[in-house]
């Protein structure tokens, strides 16, 4: 097995983690009829006994979350244009009291913390030479096995030192502006960060119909356009507890993220990854369209995908059951350098490697025999054991960077070699 430096860094899930996020009674059942009578009833309570319910939902709330009677002003002023009132006689007391009512607790990853994938920050002032500023999304499991995307925000360097931002104490979920009170929403969506709050605090949410139950495995990649910009875009699967489809993460400044539901029969599967720009005037994925084997994608756009070519099959004992991408390729001089994952005998996760040719991605170069990675010792234990995963891995200098998740409950990390990796092909 190629020699890999194993960083003593692990991110574990961590119950503490809590935001505060709109609770939506229409979606839970008798449409709007129990929002008009819960806010009837809040309207009746006296002052004094508004204060004191107000003042007990403080000393109970306002030190875990940031801005706390903001975010209940905010809460009211959706439930005040939803029922149509006319707020101009209500009291801030009273309006912060509605705006609790219309709010939950939520702790995003008391369950799990795993699946990252890395890309260049978007910021990059003040780096010194042989260091990279990184971000990392992961996928934050919470109540309910509901999955959403955190964000961790980190340096690299050219001497396998990995340093990350410290969390915010509060976390902040993003919102979108006009969000439907009476039902889930459906289709495109946009959400924003908050103004004040920074990436490594920001969560986002399944907030439309299809997403309900889970934004899963999101695998962010940096794509440059025709034009020379650039834009981070990220393909994840949503899950509505029954059904799955890839949608694509599209932002420019990570302040305002697009959620695209995509189209086409490829689009009916998980783990699609995106080549970081187009290769003969067209874009370019990685797919696992039967849950067995690799495919290469073709498309005209980004967000219509129908079914490709099968490029890569279980060959070594290490990934006879199944083989998928760890995350969008990256770009090297030599090719198009390609993690993988293996399943093999006892539901074994590996990470492998391949290599594209550059100007045709159908060709396959080379291909690791033994595993990079796999799930072993420490690593073996965990709420799915035996599995080792990641979702983007990003190139620093002559070295991989790869986050990966660990038994579906942690997250590790690892520099590899790129020189030995190839020559292990």
């Amino acid at each position: 097995m190629i020699e890999l430096f194993h960083h003593a860094l692990r991110l574990h899930a961590d119950p503490s983690r809590v935001v505060v996020r709109p609770f939506h009674l229409a979606w839970a059942g008798n449409g709007g009829s129990r929002t008009e009578r819960l806010v009837k009833e809040v309207m009746e309570l006296d002052t004094a006994a508004t204060r004191a319910e107000l003042e007990l939902v403080l000393k109970d709330f306002e030190a875990r979350h940031w801005q706390t009677r903001r975010v209940f002003m905010t809460r009211y002023d959706e439930i005040e244009e939803m029922l149509g009132l006319d707020g101009s006689e209500i009291g801030d007391e009273k309006r912060q009291l509605i705006g609790a009512y219309f709010c939950h607790e939520y702790s995003y990853a008391a369950a799990a913390l795993m699946n990252p994938s890395a890309v260049p920050h978007f910021d990059q002032t003040g780096m010194p030479e042989g260091s990279l500023r990184i971000l990392m999304s992961l996928r934050a499991v919470g109540e309910g096995h509901i999955s959403s995307v955190a964000f961790r925000e980190g340096i690299i360097t050219s001497r396998n030192e990995l340093k990350l931002a410290p969390e915010p104490p509060f976390a902040t979920a993003t919102d979108a502006v006009g969000q439907d009170e009476e039902e889930l929403p459906e289709g495109e969506i946009t959400v924003y960060r908050h103004r004040d709050s920074t990436l490594s605090g920001t969560v986002i949410f399944p907030i439309t119909a299809a997403q309900s139950k889970g934004l899963e495995d999101l695998r962010l990649v940096k794509f440059t356009h025709d034009d020379g910009s650039a834009e981070w875009l990220g393909t994840y699967t949503a899950y509505n507890g029954s059904a799955i489809q890839s949608e694509l993460l599209r932002t420019r400044d990570f302040r305002a993220f697009d959620l695209v539901p995509m189209t086409g029969p490829a689009s009916r599967n998980k783990g699609m990854a995106l080549f970081p720009r187009k290769i003969g005037g067209q874009y370019m994925m990685m797919g696992r369209q039967d849950g067995e084997n690799l495919f290469l994608l073709k498309s005209d756009t980004l967000t219509h995908w129908e079914e490709g070519e099968k490029l890569l099959t279980p060959h070594y004992p290490w990934e006879l059951v199944q083989i998928g991408n760890c995350g969008p390729p990256i770009e090297l001089d030599e090719g198009w350098l390609m993690l993988t994952h293996g399943v093999g005998a006892m539901r074994k996760y590996s990470i492998g490697a391949v290599l594209l040719d550059k100007d045709d991605p159908s060709k396959v170069l080379g291909r690791t025999r033994e595993p990079i990675l796999a799930a072993a010792h420490e690593d073996r234990e965990g709420y799915v054991p035996n599995v080792v995963y990641s979702c983007g891995a990003i190139r620093h200098g002559d070295k991989l960077f790869v986050p990966y998740g660990v038994a579906d409950s942690s997250v590790a990390f690892a520099f590899i070699e790129i020189k030995a990796l190839l020559a292990a092909m």
